[in-house]
């Protein structure tokens, strides 16, 4: 599905493949041949198939991941991702739901929203292990953002999420997606900052206004809580990003929640430089708000930029208290001053 550097040299379409799993974590031929059956069939019958070729992927994250070139009764041939979740998976104090719950957000929002997005194939669960599998669209000669020289392509992405937040903004009905998505409140919002103040105490030589931000927590929430809110991506990094042929593909959609759109957009501009970011805001603001943006995008924005910071902090202690992260502290202090807060 992306450009992931594979564990194996990739075999011809038609090579045979033994029954014996390729790497840990990924099922045996039978098992998967199974399970892509009852995925992609209708009912307990299933849909006969046949697993042509299997690439092991080495892929970021927890979660065994790998490229099945599949025929099917039809003479078909497709090539699929498929990701393979267990039952057991950190869920980051909330913040990630997993690959049932990524499921469910390919299938009910993405599934509702024409924008460019993998397709959605199916998904199994394995009884001997309660693991959930995901099969969708692999994305043939796309490539990481990250991985992709240039800022033009950025801006497609900022104007891709524009576009989500707006379409998924009138899908938020009392009955729609709120019974589906976890949701950014207070409590989401202080837990973090409570924890990264907790992690943090030991640097608190070094960062003395860390007291003081956390004190006046509910004026920095504010913003975030009063803005509009629309389902958002919540991890919406350059890595989580496909770009093929000019069209955008998000992808790990785990972290999907109902939030502030800012949010997305803090995230996958952080480390660019200005000028660039600020085509970045353009793009979003064009595509989402085509009559201008509210007059307080700029500090709903700067709170959203706040949250990553005590978001990735307030993750594990011994990645709050490492050199390399300080510079998230400097970052959150300019913006605190920034916003009044300190």
């Amino acid at each position: 599905m992306a450009d992931l550097r594979r564990v194996t040299k990739p075999a011809p379409t038609d090579q045979r493949v033994s029954g014996r799993a390729p790497a840990a974590g990924l099922p045996d031929l039978q098992a998967l041949t199974d399970g892509l059956a009852r995925a992609l069939g209708d009912g307990d019958a299933g849909c006969p198939v046949s697993v042509l070729n299997r690439e092991p992927v080495l892929y970021p994250g927890w979660t065994p991941v790998e490229v099945v070139t599949c025929r099917f009764a039809d003479r078909s041939v497709r090539r699929l991702l498929c990701k393979y979740g267990s039952p057991v998976r950190a869920a980051a104090y909330g913040h990630r739901g997993g690959v049932p719950y990524e499921a469910a957000v390919y299938q009910q929002v993405l599934g509702a929203l024409k924008l460019s997005s993998a397709a959605f194939y199916g998904t199994y669960e394995d009884a001997a292990t309660g693991a959930t599998w995901l099969f969708l669209e692999y994305l043939h000669g796309s490539f990481r953002l990250r991985d992709v020289e240039g800022a033009a392509p950025l801006g497609l992405a900022a104007a891709w999420i524009g576009r989500f937040h707006a379409a998924a903004q009138q899908h938020l009905a009392p009955d729609g997606w709120r019974t589906l998505l976890r949701n950014y409140d207070e409590g989401y919002y202080r837990g973090w900052l409570a924890r990264t103040a907790a992690f943090a105490e030991p640097l608190q030589g070094r960062f003395p206004w860390l007291p003081r931000f956390q004190q006046r927590y509910e004026r920095f929430m504010a913003p975030l809580l009063d803005a509009p809110e629309t389902a958002i991506h919540g991890e919406y990094y350059l890595k989580n990003v496909l770009v093929r042929d000019g069209r955008v593909y998000p992808i790990d959609w785990e972290s999907a929640a109902i939030g502030a759109g800012e949010i997305d957009l803090a995230s996958i501009t952080e480390h660019w430089p200005p000028d660039i970011v600020r085509q970045c805001q353009l793009e979003y603001g064009r595509a989402r708000w085509p009559d201008g943006p509210p007059a307080e995008f700029e500090c709903t924005l700067a709170a959203a930029r706040l949250y990553l910071h005590f978001r990735w902090l307030g993750d594990r202690a011994e990645l709050t208290n490492r050199p390399k992260n300080y510079w998230r502290f400097e970052e959150m202090q300019h913006l605190a001053e920034r916003l009044g807060l300190i």
